[in-house]
C-alpha cells in the first residue's frame, strides 16, 4: 500500500495496538465497507475475519453491526473457541465463529477468511453443476474450487472437520445452497479471490437466464487460464495492486473506517 495511506493509519493507531494488528485492524475494516459498497453483505449477517500474527487469534465483525459501520476498533478479537481474548462490548455470531475458526485452525498458511451470501452466489451455490468454465473470471478457478454439501446453520462444532477436510488446501469453496467461502495468505489475496469468484457467478447466472445455447472452452483453455491467472494474481504482484486501490477508494469513500 502507499506509505501516504499506510501513515494515515498510522496516526489513527490507539497506543495499546501493536502497529501490525493495527494495520490488519484497518485493512480488514476496510474490506467491511467495500463489501457494503458492492452490495456484498448480508446486513449484519456474514463475515471477513484476518489472523493476529503470532498468534492462534481473529479479528471479526461486532455482531449487530452494519458491514458500513465497522470500523478497525470496533472489530473482536477471539480464540478458536469463540472466546473473546480482549475486553469488548460486541458480542460474536456463533455461525461466524464455527465457519471462520474452522479454517483458521486448520490452514496455518491462511490469514484471511471471507464468507459472503450474494444473490449470484447462493445461486450457482444450488445449482448441482457449481461453478461453470463459461466467462474470463470462471476460467479463473479450473480444478479450484472445493464444495461443501448444507448441513443447516452453522452452529455445530462437529461441522469444523467436515469443513475444513472439504476445503482441503484449496482457498476457494462454494458451500451448496448457502454461499461463497474465500481465503488467502493475505486480505489482498482473499478480496481478489472473492471478486473475481462473484463476478464469475454474476455472469454464469446471467447467461443462463438468456436461455440461449453456451460455449464452454476445452478443458486444457480453462486450466491453461486458471495456471495464468495464478502467476500473475496469485503468485504475482496483482492482487497487491488491487487491494491498493481498493484501500485507497475505500479512504475516499469514508476514512472513518480506520478509527
Amino acid at each position: 500500500m502507499s506509505g501516504a495511506l499506510a501513515d494515515r493509519f498510522v496516526q489513527r493507531r490507539p497506543a495499546p495496538v501493536a502497529q501490525e494488528e493495527w494495520q490488519l485492524r484497518c485493512e480488514l475494516a476496510a474490506a467491511y465497507r467495500l463489501f457494503a459498497h458492492l452490495g456484498w453483505h448480508e446486513l449484519i449477517y456474514n463475515h471477513l475475519t484476518v489472523r493476529v500474527p503470532g498468534t492462534e487469534h481473529f479479528l471479526i465483525n461486532p455482531f449487530g453491526l452494519m458491514y458500513r459501520e465497522v470500523s478497525a476498533s470496533k472489530l473482536v478479537k477471539i480464540d478458536l473457541e469463540g472466546r473473546k481474548v480482549e475486553p469488548s462490548p460486541w458480542a460474536v455470531n456463533p455461525a461466524g465463529f464455527i465457519v471462520h475458526s474452522a479454517v483458521h485452525a486448520a490452514r496455518p498458511d491462511v490469514q484471511c477468511v471471507m464468507h459472503s451470501h450474494t444473490t449470484a452466489g447462493q445461486v450457482v451455490a444450488c445449482q448441482q453443476g457449481g461453478l461453470l468454465p463459461l466467462s474470463f473470471n470462471a476460467m479463473f478457478y479450473g480444478g479450484r474450487i472445493a464444495y461443501h454439501d448444507f448441513e443447516g446453520i452453522t452452529l455445530e462444532r462437529e461441522e469444523c472437520q467436515r469443513l475444513a477436510t472439504d476445503l482441503g488446501d484449496r482457498n476457494v469453496m462454494i458451500l451448496r445452497n448457502h454461499g461463497l467461502l474465500v481465503c488467502g495468505a493475505t486480505i489482498a489475496d482473499a478480496f481478489a479471490e472473492h471478486y473475481m469468484l462473484q463476478r464469475a457467478c454474476e455472469v454464469q447466472v446471467a447467461a443462463q437466464a438468456t436461455g440461449a445455447p453456451l460455449v464452454q472452452p476445452r478443458d486444457e483453455i480453462a486450466q491453461r487460464a486458471s495456471a495464468q491467472y495464478d502467476r500473475t494474481a496469485r503468485k504475482g504482484d496483482q492482487n497487491t495492486l488491487l487491494w491498493d486501490a481498493m484501500l485507497r477508494w475505500a479512504w475516499e469513500m469514508d476514512p472513518a473506517f480506520a478509527d
